[in-house]
């Protein structure tokens, strides 16, 4: 990248399982670094580690989807005005703590491995990718497990 990254990361529940924020920002770093999509220019990004009930109530405003999920992203944008001296802001991820960690028991694989896709697949998302159709959908995943296994995590779609 050819200026910083700064990765602001809010907790704001009471799970005491979350990464260090060290670990969240290079997630994220990672996953743009990697992305074939590296932004130029100071760049910004917000992760927010919530509980189950925040999530719902985004997934709900956002997606009308009135449940709780593992990881929301809201890419910013362009911003007119912003003076060219300010680092651009990338957009949020939302993650929530109970929810990856169910799935990481329930699928079997180490928490931190899971903290790391989601994070990754979060990212992802704020730089454009998406998985709307089948075609996106492989492109995005394939991109993910690249990313991952460069961190020694393995293909998290892959079967048992």
């Amino acid at each position: 990248m050819s200026s910083p990254l700064t990765v602001d990361v809010q907790v704001v529940c009471d799970d005491k399982e979350v990464p260090a924020q060290a670990d969240i920002g290079a997630w994220v770093e990672v996953a743009i670094m990697q992305s074939g999509r590296v932004p130029t220019g100071d760049v910004e990004v917000a992760v927010r580690v919530v509980d189950a009930d925040e999530i719902r109530t985004l997934n709900l405003l956002y997606r009308e989807q009135d449940r709780p999920t593992n990881v929301l992203s809201f890419p910013s944008g362009e911003i007119d005005g912003l003076p060219t001296d300010f680092a651009r802001p990338l957009g949020d991820i939302v993650i929530c703590a109970s929810i990856v960690a169910s799935e990481a028991s329930d699928q079997g694989k180490r928490p931190g491995d899971h903290w790391g896709h989601l994070l990754v697949h979060g990212a992802l998302h704020l730089l454009g990718f998406d998985h709307e159709t089948e075609a996106e959908a492989a492109s995005m995943e394939a991109l993910e497990t690249e990313i991952l296994a460069s961190k020694d995590v393995a293909d998290p779609y892959a079967g048992p």
